[in-house]
């Protein structure tokens, strides 16, 4: 078998484990705040599958060619959603609520 044949063989059996691993892993949690989580399951996952080391960047690179990630990425407008912060604090009656709790035990 040539060189090439096996280069082959190889890439195939990379993307095959990469489609198994998505099945735990699905592409949609990389949207959010669990994106390097779910990144880094996928590396570990690959690496225990087929012993070799495999980056971050490889990972995104293997990803593209099945799912457009741009689409992925959160638009500024998401962005400034997210960092939007606000204040909270526990309606009156649940305050209420509690303290009584607090003076019966």
């Amino acid at each position: 078998m040539g060189l090439k044949k096996t280069n082959e063989l190889q890439q195939v059996e990379v993307e095959l484990r990469l489609l198994e691993a998505l099945e735990i892993y699905h592409p949609t949690k990389l949207l959010g705040m669990h994106r390097h989580f779910v990144l880094y399951g996928l590396m570990e996952n690959l690496q225990r599958r087929l012993n070799h080391h495999f980056t971050a960047e490889e990972i995104l690179g293997l990803l593209d060619r099945f799912y457009n990630l741009e689409l992925l990425k959160p638009d500024e407008e998401e962005m400034d959603f997210l960092n939007q912060e606000e204040e909270f604090s526990l309606p009156a009656s649940v305050l209420s609520v509690k303290e009584g709790s607090r003076g019966s035990s």
